[in-house]
């Protein structure tokens, strides 16, 4: 006796029953992201600290086998190291670790020192009530972070910090251009701040910064966060030295 075929499933139904294949769906991208970003933070701070050499090719099938990926997070990693000018895609050799000088460094951050000079002037007269005080308690909260030499928290409120002013300027044109300058610094920024000493004299720089903006002191918030970036570039070029 012939069995009967199970209907065919259509549309709507025929979605539903079908699985995901492994690596695929929202958890899949959601873990290759994750991958590519591993992976570009690490090789950024081999870069950072030297160990790999300006000039060096950053081989996808070499990186492949070390990291034990496919080849798409890997390429995933080298395009997000040249959008932060770590590294640079040249012709017939492929991508490439950029050279870092400290010509280039001192000019990264004279130009961001104004940006967010700016934004701090233009944030300490618009911030809401509200954007005020989330500030002042993201401040506190890294004080006991500073206090505690817990560095790598502490990149990470720093980043929150920073990104508070720009967006407390209501500028969205301003906001974009700060955070692109912001992406490219943030490896070196990030450096200086694993010293405990820099970290705490960070905060204390974040202090003045913050008093500035809660009694509307536009100047002189400009004033503060211009000094800052300046101590941060001159604890970046100390270490190139």
């Amino acid at each position: 006796m012939t069995k009967p075929y199970a209907p065919l499933e259509t549309g709507a139904e025929a979605s539903a029953s079908r699985k995901p294949l492994p690596g695929t769906g929202p958890a899949g991208d959601q873990a290759k992201r994750l991958t590519s970003a591993v992976i570009a933070d690490e090789l950024e701070a081999e870069i950072i600290d030297g160990r790999l050499a300006p000039g060096t090719r950053l081989d996808e099938h070499a990186l492949t086998e070390r990291f034990g990926v496919s080849r798409t997070p890997v390429r995933e990693a080298l395009h997000e190291l040249a959008s932060r000018a770590l590294a640079e895609r040249v012709p017939y050799r492929g991508v490439i670790v950029a050279e870092i000088t400290r010509e280039r460094i001192d000019a990264l951050f004279e130009t961001m020192g104004e940006i967010e000079a700016t934004c701090g002037r233009l944030a300490a007269e618009r911030m809401t009530v509200s954007e005020r005080a989330a500030l002042e308690d993201l401040h506190q909260t890294m004080s006991s972070l500073a206090a505690a030499g817990r560095d790598r928290e502490y990149e990470e409120a720093n980043t929150a910090f920073h990104t508070a002013i720009f967006k407390g300027t209501h500028n969205p044109e301003l906001i974009d251009v700060a955070n692109a300058l912001r992406l490219k610094l943030a490896p070196f920024r990030k450096s200086q701040l694993r010293a405990v000493v820099r970290m705490q004299r960070s905060n204390e720089e974040h202090a003045a910064i913050v008093a500035a903006v809660i009694e509307r002191d536009g100047k002189q918030a400009e004033k503060a966060l211009r000094r800052h970036l300046m101590s941060a570039a001159k604890a970046v070029l100390a270490k190139m030295a």
